[in-house]
């Protein structure tokens, strides 16, 4: 059976709860799950005072409810195994998780997916800003993996991302895949202003009804339906995301930029 940890926080102290994933976790018994030390504010408490724990980790998997819009760092750093949030949860879900699978049931904070090289992160809600992106001063964001937000996202959707697959089903925020190294970020509804300024490489797609106005240091290529949406399409519809039907039949305009970075990036307007 699962481990499950329902939160009994009343107050709006933030709570980081880092390091309580199925594979840091494997091998201890509940006692000593209960004793483990969690951030509440800036004080150090036992899991217990915050959570009430039931249940094991005999197929590795943790179940999370309650409140849990103030508990930060859900599942960072996960490598194996998986978390199920029922509900919305803080920030930095899944960060630099490299491995499993998060499901979240609600909406989540900023720094959703930051700097993750692997696994599943499922948000069926929005996410906020910087979702799949870099921390500041890090070389790196997003380094591999799948991020999928069902709902709309916030500002720098996938900041200086190095590979793998975004994609948005709603809208996303300003500077989507700003200094993009790599990657593919598809975003299926609007879209703020500067998307794709400083990518050097990788594919943004912004397949919403109204295109957005790009930077000037774009250059348009041509118009064709792309053969290799299709993959992601069908991948992304394996995952219980929902990709409009017109879409698969639908052209593209591709634009190269941006050519005050290296200039190898692509960006496809639903045409």
């Amino acid at each position: 059976m699962p481990l499950h940890l329902t939160f009994l926080g009343t107050d709006r102290l933030p709570v980081e709860v880092e390091g309580l994933t199925p594979d840091a976790l494997r091998g201890k018994t509940p006692g000593e799950i209960e004793r483990l030390e969690i951030f509440h504010g800036k004080d150090r408490r036992p899991l217990a005072d915050l959570f009430r724990v039931r249940g094991d980790l005999a197929d590795e998997r943790i179940e999370v409810e309650g409140d849990l819009t103030s508990v930060h760092r859900i599942g960072a750093r996960l490598s194996a195994g998986e978390i199920r949030i029922a509900g919305s949860a803080g920030r930095h879900v899944g960060s630099e998780m490299t491995g499993g699978a998060i499901h979240v049931a609600g909406n989540v904070g900023d720094w959703a997916g930051a700097e993750m090289a692997g696994g599943l992160l499922d948000i069926r809600g929005d996410a906020g800003d910087l979702a799949g992106g870099a921390y500041r001063g890090s070389a790196k964001g997003m380094r591999g993996g799948t991020l999928l937000v069902h709902g709309n996202a916030g500002h720098e959707v996938g900041h200086t991302m190095r590979r793998g697959l975004i994609a948005i089903g709603g809208a996303a925020g300003s500077l989507v895949g700003t200094h993009m190294i790599a990657g593919t970020i598809l975003v299926f509804g609007g879209c703020g202003v500067r998307p794709g300024a400083g990518m050097r490489r990788g594919t943004i797609g912004l397949l919403g009804n109204e295109a957005p106005e790009l930077l000037t240091s774009f250059r348009y290529g041509s118009t064709f339906q792309p053969q290799f949406l299709g993959l992601y399409f069908r991948e992304l519809t394996r995952h219980g995301f929902h990709v409009p039907p017109a879409l698969t039949q639908a052209e593209c305009a591709l634009y190269h930029g941006d050519r005050l970075a290296v200039g190898k990036g692509e960006i496809l307007l639903r045409a």
